[in-house]
């Protein structure tokens, strides 16, 4: 029974990190869509190449900072468990690959190739798994030191804040240091609106992440005997009460509408587990409104043009995320319980302060040093044809 139960944890969080993977295709085509088309390469590369990256760095460094535990033995001792720690290895990594998969939005057809991949190796390596050690791993004390103030610890479930908000509020930084793109706000205070190149692609990306979310939702259980079909549920109706107010406030604009399950899913990730469906699906539609009102806030008022709206969408639904928690988590609202807000509210701003932070360094330093934005002729060609040498869809000879 023991073998069995192994086998059968192993294989569980297999198909969970295969189905976190393939969101890293949604990433993609979500980026490709919202982009121009002289920039749908550049957006498809970086995904991958960062998702190999990360995948390198979190093997020989990311885990063990975040886990205290390395690969660096025999494989017979690495196929022990049918090789379970193995294979949570690989569920985590895409968790921690979907930090740069998120940054590479905000920073979409203007920024350097390969300054990107040294931020994607330092985030991975050292910054993001700091912070995953401390909320999932008990690391220095930090969760002992909120249960004592507070009566409970810092709860999310499947990252919230720990992936999502750490990812949108390491993103803002970089949107920041980067400045718009050429002629979107011009000095006259008109602006030029750089419609989405392909509605049915990012539509697409939009769907493939949805259907990804149920892994990186219920395989945050981690072992079969805790799954949790509330945690299915409340997923479900986050992502249809996110898209149902992003539709509304959003005047039906498809970008909004299908931006708006995935504001809901960010926000559902740490009190998935302790909701009530109802709740959850109040929490989505909180997401929904949050990033509708603060992407148009971000775009239009404050010129801050971030492309994929990866801040208000991650970083912010994150934060809601982590606060509703403790408050829908709780016994009273049909949750649950086990939360407080106190320690919610404290988790969730050490995640922003670390992220932020994080940004502001990595992506500081390499501005002062090589440079993280392409130069004004590469701009306006597009990164496909200045780093790749090829358009996605190629004019070709038709009498050669």
């Amino acid at each position: 029974m023991e073998a069995l139960k192994q086998g059968a944890d192993t294989l569980f969080i297999l198909l969970g990190a295969v189905m976190v993977l393939a969101m890293h295709a949604g990433f993609a085509f979500l980026e490709l869509g919202t982009v121009r088309r002289k920039n749908q390469v550049n957006a498809l590369v970086k995904i991958l190449v960062d998702f190999s990256v990360s995948t390198i760095v979190y093997f020989a460094v990311g885990y063990s900072v975040a886990y205290g535990a390395h690969f660096f033995v025999g494989a017979e001792q690495l196929a022990a468990k049918n090789g379970y720690e193995l294979v949570k290895f690989f569920f985590l990594l895409t968790f921690a690959a979907a930090i740069p998969a998120i940054i590479s939005g905000g920073i979409a057809e203007r920024a350097k190739f390969w300054p990107q991949l040294i931020a994607t190796a330092v985030i991975v390596g050292l910054i993001y798994p700091f912070f995953e050690g401390i909320v999932w791993n008990q690391h220095f004390g930090v969760q002992a030191w909120i249960k004592d103030l507070t009566g409970a610890e810092f709860h999310d479930f499947a990252g919230s804040v720990v992936v999502h908000a750490v990812g949108g509020w390491i993103a803002l930084p970089a949107v920041l240091l980067l400045g718009a793109r050429a002629n979107r706000y011009r000095k006259d205070g008109g602006m030029s609106a750089h419609p989405p190149s392909s509605i049915p692609f990012l539509a697409l990306g939009a769907w493939v992440l949805t259907v990804g979310w149920f892994g990186f939702n219920v395989m945050s259980a981690q072992t079969l005997d805790k799954i949790s079909g509330l945690v299915a549920v409340n997923s479900l109706m986050a992502m249809a009460g996110g898209t149902l107010a992003a539709m509304v406030l959003g005047k039906n604009d498809p970008g909004f509408v299908h931006n708006g399950p995935l504001a809901g899913l960010v926000a559902v990730c740490a009190g998935s587990d302790l909701m009530h469906p109802l709740g959850a699906m109040v929490v989505g539609a909180v997401a929904g409104a949050i990033f509708v009102v603060m992407f148009t806030l971000t775009q239009n008022k404050w010129k801050i043009d971030d492309v994929l709206g990866v801040w208000p969408l991650h970083g912010l639904c994150g934060t809601w995320g982590g606060l509703a928690a403790g408050i829908f988590g709780a016994k009273a609202l049909g949750g649950l319980g086990g939360v407080t807000l106190g320690a919610q509210l404290i988790g969730t701003l050490m995640g922003v302060a670390w992220a932020a932070g994080g940004g502001l360094l990595v992506y500081g330093l390499l501005k002062m040093t090589m440079g993280i934005r392409m130069s004004q002729e590469e701009e306006y060609d597009g990164a496909d044809l200045s780093i790749h040498k090829i358009s996605a869809s190629p004019e070709r000879e038709a009498n050669w």
